[in-house]
């Protein structure tokens, strides 16, 4: 990786669509390193553009923050809020797909991309948040030094890339 120092940015759905090719380069790399993501082997960057063009296309309508780590002109990280769909719930939303390509890795990106999305999540007005990860990975001591706190875990909730069940945490988290 260069030397620039990373960024965090609020995508728009132009945005999302220029770096079409980066968002789906990362996603691939973290389903290649075994990250339960919803998507199985064999699984290239070209099988994520239809993912992302809905996810570009539900930034364009206002149902999702899509926030995206850079370093130089290259995404290569990102997290996402999912607004609550149901009129109950307008309080709320899910935190979904923290993503950090493995080129990227150690750089506090994961932190920074947390920030930001709790962050912008907060200035819409919401004062909670979910999310759902694979227990006993990294991403669970994540969330828990973040600040967020475990509800429970489902067993067998999907499968790991490889064919392996993966059990799942629930997680909330109190924005002030």
């Amino acid at each position: 990786m260069s030397a620039a120092k990373p960024e965090i940015r609020l995508l728009s759905e132009t945005d999302a669509l220029a770096v079409l090719n980066d968002l789906c380069e990362a996603l691939s790399d973290c389903v290649d390193d075994g990250a339960s993501l919803g998507f199985m082997p064999p699984f290239t960057p070209t099988d994520g553009k239809a993912f992302w063009e809905g996810v570009a296309d539900r930034v364009g309508r206002g149902e999702v923050l899509l926030y995206g780590a850079f370093i130089g002109d290259r995404l290569v990280g990102t997290v996402q809020i999912g607004f609550a769909s149901k009129p109950n719930q307008p309080h709320r939303a899910d935190l979904m797909k923290l993503l950090v390509h493995r080129d990227a890795r150690g750089l506090g990106l994961s932190r920074m991309l947390m920030a930001a999305a709790e962050a912008g999540a907060a200035r819409a007005g919401l004062s909670l948040l979910v999310l759902d990860t694979a227990a006993g990975e990294l991403a669970e001591t994540l969330y828990e030094k973040l600040g967020w706190q475990r509800s429970g875990i489902i067993p067998n909730y999907a499968l790991f890339p490889d064919g392996r069940f993966c059990d799942t945490v629930i997680f909330w988290k109190a924005l002030s």
